[in-house]
C-alpha cells in the first residue's frame, strides 16, 4: 500500500475539505510527526514538519555547566586577580543553599543566619560536621532563626537571589581576608565562612551559634582546621 508524504506547508487548501474540521485543528498544529489514516484513499498519510532537522540538531547539542568560584564581595580590589583565592566547591554550594534557606523562610535578604543554615544543609564539610558535633544542627538553627527574626508574611515572596545583609557580606569578606593573611595556598573552605559568621558579634548567625553552645574556645578549635577539608572533585 502506497504511503503519501505531504509537508505541512504544502497541503493545498482543496484537500482540507475532505477532512473533518476538528481533525484538522488537532493534527496540523502538532510539532512532531504522526502517521494518520487517510479516510479518502485508505492509504497512510505521513505529515512531517519541514524544519524537523532543527529539532534533531537541538537534541544533539551538549550542555556544559560552568561553576563560578567567587562569591559577592564589597572589596573587589583587595588583591590582584592572579593571587585572589577562590572559594571551595563546598563553600559555593553552601552559599547557594543559604539563599534557598532565606527563600524558604520568605526573608527578603540572605543574612548570617541563612549562611549558617547553608553550611549545615551542605553538610559534608569538616566545619559542618564540627558544628553538628557541638550541638549546632540544622533543625535547631532554623528554630532559633524563627525565634530571633520571626516569620515573614505568608504572601511575601523572596527574590530569586535574596541580597546579602551587611553583616553577611562582612562575614564573606572576613573569610577572604583571613585566607590572604594566612599565606596558605588552596581554596577558602567552609571553616573560614563559619568563623566569618562568628566574627560578626551582633549578627543573627553569631547569636544563634552562641545560643546553641558555640563559643570562642570552639572557634579556636575550628580555626585549627581552617585549611583542611575533604577533597571534592567535579571532573
Amino acid at each position: 500500500m502506497a504511503t503519501h508524504s505531504f509537508s505541512l506547508l504544502s497541503i493545498p487548501s482543496s484537500t482540507s475539505t475532505s477532512y473533518n474540521r476538528q481533525n484538522d485543528n488537532n493534527t496540523l498544529t502538532q510539532k512532531y510527526c504522526k502517521i494518520l489514516a487517510s479516510s479518502f484513499t485508505g492509504g497512510m498519510v505521513s505529515i512531517r514538519p519541514q524544519n524537523l532537522n532543527v529539532f534533531a540538531l537541538k537534541r544533539r547539542r551538549s550542555t556544559v555547566a560552568t561553576v563560578s568560584f567567587s562569591l559577592p564581595t564589597a572589596k573587589p580590589e583587595r588583591a590582584p586577580s592572579d593571587i585572589q583565592p577562590r572559594w571551595s566547591a563546598r563553600a559555593i554550594k553552601a552559599f547557594a543553599m543559604a539563599e534557598l534557606e532565606a527563600r524558604k523562610l520568605k526573608y527578603p535578604n540572605t543574612g548570617t543566619e541563612a549562611l549558617l543554615m547553608g553550611i549545615l544543609v551542605e553538610g559534608t564539610s569538616l566545619a559542618a560536621k564540627f558544628l553538628r558535633a557541638n550541638g549546632v544542627t540544622l533543625l535547631k538553627a532554623r528554630e532559633e532563626t524563627v525565634k530571633l527574626l520571626g516569620k515573614s508574611d505568608m504572601y511575601f515572596f523572596s527574590p530569586e537571589h535574596p541580597p546579602l545583609t551587611e553583616p553577611a557580606q562582612r562575614a564573606l569578606d572576613w573569610a577572604v581576608d583571613e585566607k590572604l593573611k594566612s599565606g596558605e595556598s588552596g581554596e577558602i573552605t567552609i571553616a573560614y565562612l563559619a568563623l566569618g559568621i562568628w566574627s560578626e558579634k551582633e549578627s543573627a548567625g553569631h547569636k544563634i551559634m552562641a545560643t546553641l553552645g558555640f563559643d570562642d574556645e570552639k572557634a579556636k578549635e575550628l580555626a585549627r582546621s581552617m585549611d583542611k577539608d575533604i577533597e571534592m572533585s567535579y571532573k
